[in-house]
């Protein structure tokens, strides 16, 4: 059984690592791409996890390919296609470790996954199934998408979804909404940003989100807060969890890895989404606060996640 299988974009994250003696910008080759973040933070607190997606049969694809086989993913379903380039992203800091993005992806090879690309076997063997919204942006890694959640659901496997709003990479808000919203009645566990609770849901409080979220059918519901940490919501209610304190150095994958760390703690619970109760779910979102915590501390998003060792001491202070 893979614990948790993801699906979505695989990326370089070219990230600031400021200037060269000749006074020109210089950026730091980081492996990337929110889903498959999400895996190595998995595969670093102990669990199995696989990942399907596209990648460009190039020097980029190669690395993130080689990086992934090394952290202990599954790649069966990760294709190296040779007519398509490797989807880049570059990432500028500024002095408080907030990022921004310019995209290399007209088109990249995230958005050219195809249906019959898809892993069926690899699918059916995962507990969780995991997507993000970025390969909702076009086709055919949309239709792709959308017939993996189909077949995660005929499956048996619990739906996860963190829709990681990047405007950039959509024709319109309006267009983001529509397709971010398409897929939440699939879901069993959602993660968003306080940024994204207008466009997922047009609530603009945490609460009220999480509410319209649960609404549609999901069992948990996590609205995540940045530096004041997260807000979850089930059946019998919401809270806030308080965040660990952190010297920020770099908040690329921080809101993956704590997806990681909540998924992780959900894994390691053996409960059915609808089994949920609050105190759990606060048990998941300190779990995953924890982690995130120790993300945010180191640059690039895949290098930073934290070994379970350090969590675990963390959580032990």
């Amino acid at each position: 059984m893979i614990s948790v299988t993801a699906l979505g974009e695989l990326l370089v994250d070219f990230t600031d690592a400021g200037t060269s003696p000749a006074g020109q910008k210089l950026f730091e080759r980081n492996p990337g791409g929110a889903p498959a973040n999400v895996l190595v933070a998995l595969q670093h607190l102990g669990q199995s996890t696989a990942f399907i997606g596209k990648v460009g049969d190039d020097m980029h694809g190669t690395f993130l390919r080689d990086v992934l086989v090394r952290e202990g993913v599954d790649c069966s379903g990760l294709v190296l296609d040779p007519d398509c380039f490797t989807t880049l992203a570059f990432v500028a800091l500024n002095e408080n470790g907030d990022r921004t993005f310019s995209f290399a992806r007209k088109p990249g090879a995230d958005t050219r996954l195809a249906t019959s690309d898809l892993r069926r076997d690899v699918i059916e063997a995962s507990h969780v199934f995991h997507v993000g919204s970025l390969s909702l942006t076009d086709e055919p890694a949309r239709s792709a998408t959308l017939a993996a959640l189909d077949l995660a659901k005929e499956d048996g496997c619990v739906l996860s979804y963190d829709p990681n709003y990047r405007a950039s990479l959509w024709k319109s808000a309006d267009a983001a909404s529509e397709q971010m919203r398409s897929v939440l009645p699939r879901m069993d566990l959602v993660k968003m940003s306080d940024e994204e609770c207008v466009l997922l849901t047009g609530q603009g409080s945490p609460e009220e989100a999480a509410k319209a979220v649960l609404a549609q059918g999901a069992s948990a519901c996590v609205v995540t807060l940045g530096g004041d940490g997260a807000y979850v919501a089930c059946a019998d209610g919401g809270t806030t969890v308080d965040p660990f304190p952190a010297d920020v150095v770099d908040t690329t994958g921080a809101g993956d890895s704590f997806w990681g760390g909540f998924l992780t703690a959900f894994c390691e619970s053996d409960l059915e989404p609808a089994e949920i109760t609050l105190d759990d779910a606060r048990g998941f979102v300190r779990f995953g606060n924890a982690v995130a915590s120790l993300c945010v501390r180191g640059r690039g998003g895949i290098p930073s996640m934290p070994e379970r060792s350090a969590v675990d001491a963390l959580l032990g202070e």
